[in-house]
């Protein structure tokens, strides 16, 4: 694809990446961890567990299950640098002040100053429920004394979150808090897009964070729950799984893909379209997830991409491992994808939540971000704990496979395209189409003196 016909695509392309995620502190480490299969849950100590605030008696009983993904150094904050006061960082939900840092660490990725940028920059945000302000701030009745309720909300309230991001960054574009639970920071990616396709801005910050404290608890398992039995995630696999909560945060930086050609940007990867729906009433319940929603949100997406099924050789799941979840998902998938081709066992199918746990608002991105990274170094990560399909799926008869495996995913003659999937609670469910990165247009050779 040369630079002409690029820019004759309506896409977005994402020009900065930055993550924080259990086991990775930064985009290296993640992609370390991801393409050498480490499984980053932690396991944690009775005494770990005490020390938490988790009484004997739960973690004593046989379903209680001592494992979460965790973020190192949460309590770490460099405030100096924002120009933050000691006392101002102290009263500050952890939430604020990673997802600042991985802000701040994707607009060095992309090469950009904010405040010199000439364009028009836009901060999409999603943040967990605060559990800072209950667990830490609330048991300290001297504290609450001396600070007010609006003091403890701004420096707690997610809705605060990107505003902070622009006051740090002294960016001038809206600054909005998107929440939809599981779905929020791929939900967060398409109305940037849409932002930017319509000219409303010229870069938008997207962005996603949980950070659930205290860090060192598990979860109760019960039989049909939602819940894994043991320490693992087991995406599509036979053995009875579920989820394993995780901590973690991801930025990205998008560009029209005009400008990010003409700007001289390093282009991680392309998104070429996405779409994103509600599933109404029309599932069992509300928390559970819909077929039929799933599925017009998938081929929204695809076309607004203008991109075929066949065309795409990797979807990144949502991917839980819950008893229903799964099923229903590639069930959604392979509906859409039958609208197009009958072909069968074509593309791969993975979940980063084998590696992390579930990351809740920052789930979309890391998704995102695994596939971009995917794409730039050719190679697809294995999605871990597989061993034998689940039999509910039918997967031989579907499109897809699960990569179980570390796999080449190298450039051809047709651009390498993936899917990315996030699902609430709730219904809101979002999908993005992926599209490798344009390769550089050459130099032209100097003239000789």
């Amino acid at each position: 694809m040369n630079q002409t016909e690029s820019k004759n695509l309506e896409c977005i392309a994402i020009v900065g990446i930055a993550v924080r995620m259990p086991g990775a502190a930064d985009v290296r480490q993640f992609w370390e961890n991801l393409k050498t299969g480490k499984e980053c849950i932690s396991l944690f100590s009775k005494e770990e567990m005490l020390e938490a605030g988790v009484s004997s008696e739960m973690i004593d009983l046989p379903n209680y299950v001592a494992a979460k993904g965790i973020l190192d150094g949460v309590e770490l904050f460099d405030a100096n640098f924002f120009g933050i006061a000691p006392r101002e960082a102290e009263l500050m939900d952890p939430q604020h002040r990673v997802l600042m840092e991985c802000s701040w660490a994707a607009m060095e990725d992309a090469g950009y100053v904010p405040e010199q940028y000439p364009g028009r920059i836009a901060v999409f945000t999603s943040a967990g429920m605060n559990t800072y302000l209950p667990v830490n701030l609330m048991s300290n009745p001297d504290l609450l004394e001396q600070v007010g309720g609006f003091e403890l909300s701004i420096y707690n309230d997610k809705d605060f979150v990107p505003t902070r991001i622009a006051y740090s960054m002294n960016i001038k574009g809206p600054a909005i808090d998107i929440g939809t639970a599981c779905s929020s920071s791929l939900v967060s990616t398409h109305l940037a897009c849409q932002h930017l396709l319509t000219y409303q801005s010229d870069m938008v910050l997207v962005g996603g964070i949980t950070i659930h404290l205290p860090q060192k608890v598990g979860h109760l398992h019960e039989a049909g729950s939602a819940y894994s039995p043991d320490r693992h995630c087991r995406p599509f696999d036979s053995t009875q799984s579920g989820l394993i909560d995780g901590n973690g945060a991801a930025v990205i930086i998008v560009k029209r893909l005009e400008d990010a050609l003409n700007d001289g940007d390093k282009i991680h990867a392309l998104i070429r379209g996405s779409a994103i729906n509600n599933d109404g009433s029309d599932k069992v319940g509300y928390a559970a997830p819909s077929v039929n929603g799933q599925a017009e949100a998938i081929l929204e997406a695809l076309a607004v991409a203008e991109v075929e099924a066949d065309s795409i050789s990797y979807v990144e799941a949502h991917g839980t491992s819950t008893p229903l979840g799964d099923p229903i998902e590639l069930a959604a998938l392979t509906q859409a994808y039958r609208s197009s081709t009958n072909r069968t066992g074509f593309c791969g199918v993975g979940s980063v939540k084998s590696n992390i746990g579930h990351v809740d608002k920052a789930a979309g991105l890391a998704g995102l971000i695994k596939t971009t990274l995917a794409l730039e170094h050719e190679l697809l990560p294995p999605s871990l704990n597989w061993k034998a399909p689940n039999p509910k799926l039918q997967i031989e008869k579907t499109p897809f496979y699960v990569v179980h495996k570390p796999q080449a995913w190298a450039r051809s003659a047709e651009p390498r395209r993936a899917g990315i999937s996030s699902f609430g609670v709730g219904g809101t469910n979002a999908h993005a189409i992926l599209e490798e990165a344009p390769l550089p247009e050459s130099s032209s050779q100097s003239e000789p003196n």
